[in-house]
């Protein structure tokens, strides 16, 4: 086997689409049956896979399995399974740990072991080295090893990973160049950081980066309110400069795998070492809270029209982390929702790409396919996801009061429609 990709989620799968398409003999290894029964059934769970290219892994000799032994005689290995944080707000690394203590069991001289999954700098070297060498074979020396960060962005229809530049770290140059040489089969563009630190520190840096302006724009946006200002106006004029900026904006909270997670992983880290990341912990602060502050707008909206929240009924709009994407993973909608329920509004919810929806185990009653009528029927329709299916003119016209926290109807001017 060229490849043996172990976790066939968001991260694992795209890249095994990708080695599939380049003629390499791949397989999987997940411990969730139903998710190797479906692939083997030619059927996908994820946004950014089809079916159709499912089947055509299939056709191409893909195997995804649930036995370790899948391993056995497998040149490389790349490790792209979750890492969660604990109940402490540190990594949780029980996956990555199980997967290097899998592989340790399989490894064999001059195979190549790729970690994927993000993590703090020094998990490579410091966590996975040690349990591999557990086989007597020594990481440089007799297999090597490397750090690749995942750079998916679900529901991205420009950049996956073949045109997406790819990270390598290793932890020796031959550990570098033989990483390099493995994602060159399938990736336009490899870039060799110094070593495994490097590259870990260079995935936590980019989230770092969008988690913080994020906040930024988060904070901007409450006190913008209060003094009349159009944010997303201003945000529009300064994205017309050149050089220098970037434009990010505001929303009812930050959500995906990466960006509330990812950036604890470098506090948690820089906290070892006796300091504290302000950052990091601040921007935390703003992006958390903003829940809270959707539910207390949408409170004052229902007030200025002489309605009360309790027995209001709320609509959410688009209940998954970003637009166009099933992926709920941290959604701000769920803290959202909660709030709203526990002060008594009667909700429901209307996404196209998804039809049930859980909060604290309780089922959120969905508005149903004709969106017009589901408008028209609430009191107050708060938009939490620019789903492509939410056409501006249609919301503003079929509402009778709309929150937007997403921009979506930035364009128009109407008494009943309120941004963010």
């Amino acid at each position: 086997m060229d490849l043996v990709v172990i976790g066939l989620g968001y991260v694992g799968l795209p890249l095994v689409r990708e080695a599939c398409r380049a003629g390499l003999e791949v397989g999987g290894l997940d411990r969730d049956a139903r998710v190797v029964a479906g692939l083997k059934a030619g059927l996908s769970h994820i946004d950014d896979v089809s079916t159709a290219e499912v089947e055509q892994m299939n056709e191409a000799g893909f195997t995804p399995s649930l036995h370790e032994d899948i391993l056995d005689g497998a040149r490389t290995v790349v490790i792209c399974v979750p890492t969660p944080l604990s109940e402490e707000g540190g990594p949780d690394l029980t996956a990555v740990r199980g997967a290097a203590e899998t592989v340790a069991r399989h490894l064999e001289p001059g195979m190549l072991v790729v970690l994927e999954s993000t993590t703090y700098p020094g998990t490579t070297d410091e966590v996975v080295r040690p349990i591999l060498e557990k086989s007597g074979l020594v990481a440089g020396e007799e297999f090597h090893l490397a750090f690749s960060p995942e750079r998916i962005d679900p529901g991205n229809p420009v950049y996956g990973v073949r045109n997406t530049p790819k990270i390598v770290g290793g932890l020796t140059p031959a550990c570098a160049s033989a990483a390099a040489a493995f994602y060159g089969k399938f990736v336009e563009r490899v870039v060799e950081a110094k070593g495994t630190r490097e590259a870990e520190m260079a995935k936590l840096l980019e989230n770092t980066y969008r988690h913080v302006n994020i906040a930024l724009v988060n904070e901007m946006a409450v006190f913008c309110n209060e003094l009349g200002i159009d944010l997303w106006d201003a945000i529009d004029c300064a994205a017309t400069k050149p050089f220098g900026f970037q434009a990010f904006r505001p929303g009812p909270g930050v959500g995906g795998h990466c960006i509330p997670i990812d950036p604890n992983y470098l506090s948690y880290k820089v906290r070892s070492l006796g300091y504290p990341f302000r950052f990091v912990e601040l921007a935390q602060e703003i992006n958390d809270r903003m829940p809270r502050y959707i539910v207390e707008r949408a409170q004052q909206l229902l007030n200025r029209e002489g309605r009360a929240l309790k027995d209001a009924r709320v609509l959410l709009l688009g209940v998954t982390y970003k637009a166009d994407i099933a992926d709920q993973r941290e959604s701000p909608a769920r803290p959202v929702a909660r709030r709203l329920a526990r002060l008594g509004a009667d909700l429901s919810f209307h996404d196209p790409f998804v039809s049930e929806w859980l909060v604290e185990g309780t089922e959120v009653r969905n508005a149903g396919d004709d969106l017009p009528a589901a408008l028209a029927a609430a009191d107050l329709v708060i938009v939490l996801a620019d789903h492509a299916a939410y056409d501006a003119a249609t919301l503003a016209r079929n509402s009778r009061l709309l929150f937007d926290t997403r921009g979506r109807t930035r364009d128009l001017r109407s008494e009943t429609v309120e941004l963010l």
